[in-house]
């Protein structure tokens, strides 16, 4: 007798039996959906197109009103100082305004033509001293190199020379009245660092007012924190830059350095605006053109320099720079090259303030932990 093979649970098919069919489903978009996606798709990518259009429109306009409120916030700590003592903060704000204009007018007043006298034959005399450069190699090493190969690649040619000392043959002040542009922009930065100035309170409790009471409290000190920090950075450097540039001129006009005004300024604040090699770069290029005219003048710069840099570190920035924080040297100059590349020059100058505010922040905010006993022992 044999046994059944299939098991009892599994049920036997029979022959007419058909086996099930999977049902396919098809997905199909509501035409109603499918039309309100698409036009909020539309709409989307108009939003972005005027917005990039307009953010490239007003790009200028933004830029200058970031100068006036870092403007606003740099001379912050002496209008604030003002108002504390009972004075009107737009009363204060005027006359922090009337001593910044009154300091520059004096200073152009007094060096205002040898500056634009000196800046012009600065420039004149780059080709010359490029091929003076080039003769001395030759002369001293056999290099060979051929000094029209220079000012081409250099592209220092004729014209462009004389186009730069045109510009320049009028004075700064000149250069800069005869661009309606810039005009503009500098009545922008000046209107609105005065505005920023005056009403900041009013700003802070209208910008406020539109976030919920346990977000006002960080937004107010998130903005204290940010005044105090990067106004205080700025006015410390312009005062050891003032100084700086002071002490160099003088030297430089003592032992009669070539282009001595523009030189001194060059090194003053360079030194205190570009960290790290700031200080190299500024006594560099005095030095570099100093070479040609008396090559002794090279050891009395680099000395002079070692002598300042010291009553400098140990004197003025201890009892300037009480109110400021410590930035790290490799953040800062990272900060003066981003800077640099997104808005030029000027960027390069605001750069560090931007770091200041955001280092700031992040250590108020910021927590920070011990190290683990063993990575302090293998650190």
């Amino acid at each position: 007798m044999s046994e059944d093979p299939t098991p009892p649970d599994v049920p036997v098919r029979g022959e007419d039996e058909v086996a099930p069919r999977r049902s396919v489903q098809m997905v199909a978009l509501d035409p109603k959906f499918l039309r309100k996606t698409v036009l909020i798709i539309l709409v989307g990518i108009v939003i972005f197109q005027v917005f990039e259009w307009t953010a490239l429109r007003l790009a200028g306009f933004l830029f200058n009103i970031l100068l006036a409120w870092l403007l606003a916030i740099s001379f912050d700590p002496l209008v604030s100082g003002l108002a504390r003592r009972g004075m009107p903060r737009a009363v204060a704000t005027t006359i922090v305004a009337l001593g910044v204009v009154l300091g520059i007018g004096l200073f152009l007043f007094l060096f205002g033509g040898a500056l634009a006298a000196q800046a012009t034959a600065l420039v004149l005399s780059v080709p010359f001293v490029v091929l003076d450069l080039v003769s001395w190699l030759n002369g001293t090493f056999d290099a060979g190199i051929d000094p029209a190969d220079i000012t081409a690649n250099l592209n220092l040619t004729t014209q462009q020379i004389a186009d730069i000392a045109g510009s320049l043959a009028g004075g700064i002040l000149g250069f800069v009245s005869s661009v309606f542009g810039a005009i503009f922009s500098l009545l922008t930065v000046i209107v609105f660092s005065f505005y920023f100035s005056a009403s900041a309170p009013r700003i802070k409790r209208f910008l406020a007012s539109w976030l919920r009471p346990d977000r006002q409290v960080v937004f107010i000190d998130v903005w204290d924190i940010s005044v105090r920090k990067a106004g205080g950075f700025v006015i410390s450097k312009l005062a050891l830059a003032t100084l700086s540039s002071a002490a160099h001129i003088a030297f430089f006009w003592v032992i009669d350095v070539p282009y001595w005004l523009p030189m001194g300024i060059f090194a003053g604040f360079v030194s205190q605006f570009i960290p790290t090699i700031g200080t190299y770069i500024g006594i560099i290029v005095p030095a570099f053109f100093a070479a040609f005219n008396d090559p002794w003048d090279v050891l009395w710069i680099v000395i002079f320099a070692t002598i300042y840099q010291q009553i400098e570190n140990y004197i003025f920035t201890p009892r300037i720079s009480t109110a400021t924080m410590d930035i790290n040297s490799g953040v800062a100059l990272a900060a003066v090259f981003i800077g640099a590349a997104l808005f030029g020059p000027i960027g390069a100058i605001i750069g560090i303030p931007l770091v200041a505010i955001i280092i700031a922040v992040i250590e108020t905010y910021g927590r920070r932990y011990e190290l683990h006993p063993d990575l302090d022992k293998r650190i």
